[in-house]
């Protein structure tokens, strides 16, 4: 099994093994739960196998997923990972989502997360989603409070644009931004990766194997369930899969030459983005966990980046990120500090 490094994720001082392993298809999402002992199992291999950095969410479930990880972490296991979870999407009782980043959600989601999970301190919590409503300054105020409090370690962002980036770090040091980063997701590449960059900030990147299509191409609908949210990603609808079925195809003759997986070589280009990146590839499976760890070996020539990037090419892949009623970074700057009326 290919040797999992360490990596310095930003300029603050936190440390991660250099891929992560994202926990959101354990709980929900991706189809209904799977097996609690199971996915238990699954995350001390992953830890042993040296992936220490986990990645979670309040959403998720909504808090089952949480749940979960607070119990893989007992016995011994919470010193050695590398905790991520998130907050401020809040689902209200009639299942619709709101972003939140006024100061007392986030105060009291810090407070339901540290119970859920068990323990004392989050290693990085990042805002899952902006509240274009509230200033970033002001969220960012209330999170450097938990930082003092030592009730967070490390604050990052998620599907924040370039200029709230900039807002939120002026207030205190943000060590990371996650990011959906792909093959065939790479609208990130404009702004947002060089802000980042400037600012010596670290970046995760979700969906690296372009939420499974980039490891079985349209064969992954065959296996979705009914309710896995997937069904509706406009990526992934009939017009739109029938197009970018090529896009897989080009992936899986380079990935026979390179003698690798079509996903190794998928998550082997973002690893190879940068010692700045840390993918985190979720799965429910052993063998598809050892599998993404075997990325880490492959190794691509210039020549064979530029040729991957050609074979997702913007105008060659179909279909938006998310359906339009989901809030993504394209639309999550916060208005002026100057405009905020504490309630």
């Amino acid at each position: 099994m290919a040797k999992v490094g360490r990596m310095k994720l930003g300029s603050q001082g936190l440390e991660v093994s250099q891929q992560g392993l994202g926990c959101m298809g354990m709980s929900a999402y991706y189809g209904p739960p799977k097996p609690e002992p199971d996915m238990v199992a699954l995350i001390h291999h992953a830890v042993q196998s040296g992936v220490t950095f986990l990645d979670t969410s309040d959403v998720y479930g909504p808090h089952t997923n949480e749940i979960l990880i607070g119990k893989a972490l007992k016995g011994g296991v919470r010193e050695k990972v590398e905790l991520a979870t998130k907050f401020g999407i809040s689902i209200s009782d009639d299942g619709n989502f709101e972003n939140r980043g006024d100061p007392s959600y986030v105060r009291a989601a810090c407070e339901g997360s540290l119970k859920r999970l068990g323990i004392d301190c989050i290693d990085l919590y990042y805002q899952h989603r902006i509240d274009n409503r509230v200033p970033i300054e002001i969220t960012i105020g209330e999170l450097k409070k938990l930082v003092e409090e030592g009730k967070i370690k490390y604050i990052g962002l998620s599907e924040a644009s370039a200029s709230t980036i900039r807002r939120a770090h002026a207030v205190h040091p943000i060590t990371a931004v996650q990011l959906e980063w792909s093959l065939w997701s790479r609208d990130v590449e404009e702004n947002i990766i060089p802000t980042c960059r400037e600012l010596g900030i670290g970046i995760v990147a979700y969906s690296p194997l372009g939420r499974g299509f980039l490891s079985s191409g349209t064969k992954i609908l065959e296996n979705l369930s009914e309710d896995d949210f997937r069904q509706n990603l406009p990526r992934f609808q009939p017009e739109n899969l029938e197009k970018n079925k090529t896009i897989f195809e080009r992936v899986n003759e380079m990935a026979a030459k390179k003698g690798c997986t079509p996903s190794q070589l998928a998550l082997a280009w973002v690893h190879q983005q940068g010692n700045d990146v840390c993918p985190i590839p979720g799965t429910t499976k052993v063998e598809n966990f050892n599998q993404n760890i075997g990325a880490l070996s492959v190794k691509l020539t210039p020549q064979e980046m530029t040729e991957l990037k050609s074979f997702a090419a913007a105008d060659a892949v179909k279909g938006d990120r998310y359906t339009g009623n989901l809030s993504t970074w394209k639309n999550s700057d916060t208005p002026p500090l100057s405009s905020w009326k504490a309630v």
